[in-house]
């Protein structure tokens, strides 16, 4: 009888990892706080937890590295959970052979996103391996932070929109093109930033957000869709792509739909309320280009998906993500 083995597709983001965390973590360690499945665990007492681990390839990457990576991430993941980000923690484990100067160039990173995020870096701990047993480094975070809101899903109702913050895929391009796989040279960055600047928008009437990482948008817009008794619509030609991308992903044969991200969001919030909230966006220099792209309804197609109306008028369905278009993006 063949063994079932670990696949690279189990950490894309998409179905297979959510089949995995339902079949196996969830039946695990069942709870109602891990039932939840947010970006962040919501504790009592107004706290919000998160943890992450970052094994990107390469380390060094056009917009950042594995140490901003790792900062930025944790940082995001607490503010769309509704939490104003206050502590992180650092686990680094090392690869015999790294090189001092690179070690120090990360620590230099993280120090200084933490700071311009506005956490402190108050645990970690540090781990060796021998020669070819890592990959240079891996890091993994936790991260604490205070609640300022507690989202809740029944909140979302028909008509309200889907905005989206910036241009999507950049962080996936520019870890593409370092690794030199495929050729290809774009004037490109990852888009790797903390996105503190969205907490005051919880206030000002948003209902939901994501952050856009593995999977990309359309699974992070998939998986809520498939929580909501309605069906999310967006329209293609409003999804904000840089020049960059598209001419990449049209080379490749890549959906940018499914591209991950490392410094956008998605937002859901009420259609009054929309136009003000990407004025309020576009005031921030991670923001200029958001955009709304569509929105919850109730008369076209059927509850629990997500749909993309085609430049030509047609109507799609977007699925999670499948298979592992690029591994170890993050």
């Amino acid at each position: 009888m063949k063994m079932k083995k670990v696949s690279l597709e189990l950490g894309s983001g998409g179905k297979l990892m959510r089949d995995f965390i339902d079949q196996h973590i969830i039946k695990s360690f069942p709870n109602p706080i891990l039932g939840e499945l947010a970006d962040s665990a919501l504790l009592p007492n107004q706290m919000a937890f998160t943890t992450d681990s970052y094994v990107v390839d390469p380390i060094f990457f056009p917009g950042g590295d594995i140490g901003t990576l790792c900062v930025n991430g944790t940082v995001n993941d607490l503010v769309v959970a509704g939490a104003k980000p206050e502590f992180i923690s650092l686990s680094i484990i090392l690869e015999e052979g790294l090189l001092w100067e690179d070690l120090e160039k990360i620590l230099k990173s993280i120090s200084s996103s933490a700071r311009n995020a506005g956490v402190t870096i108050a645990t970690g701990d540090t781990k060796v391996v021998r020669r070819g047993q890592g990959d240079k480094i891996f890091i993994n975070t936790s991260g604490l932070g205070t609640l300022i809101v507690r989202p809740n899903l029944k909140n979302i109702q028909v008509g309200d929109k889907i905005i989206v913050t910036g241009t999507l895929g950049e962080h996936s391009l520019a870890v593409m093109l370092a690794r030199g796989e495929f050729g290809l040279e774009a004037q490109t960055k990852s888009d790797c930033a903390p996105l503190n600047y969205l907490l005051s928008f919880w206030k000002k009437g948003v209902r939901w957000m994501r952050d856009i990482t593995r999977g990309g948008l359309a699974s992070v817009l998939s998986e809520l869709a498939e929580n909501l008794p309605y069906s999310v619509v967006i329209q293609e030609e409003n999804v904000p792509v840089s020049r960059a991308v598209k001419g990449a992903t049209d080379l490749l044969g890549i959906d940018p739909l499914y591209l991950a991200c490392e410094g956008r969001a998605v937002l859901v919030v009420p259609a009054k309320s929309a136009s003000r909230i990407v004025a309020g966006l576009k005031k921030d220099t991670l923001g200029r280009n958001a955009a709304v792209i569509g929105q919850v309804e109730d008369k076209v197609g059927k509850p629990g998906e997500l749909l993309l109306r085609t430049i030509s008028g047609g109507l799609r369905l977007l699925e999670p993500l499948t298979s592992e278009l690029l591994p170890r993006i993050c």
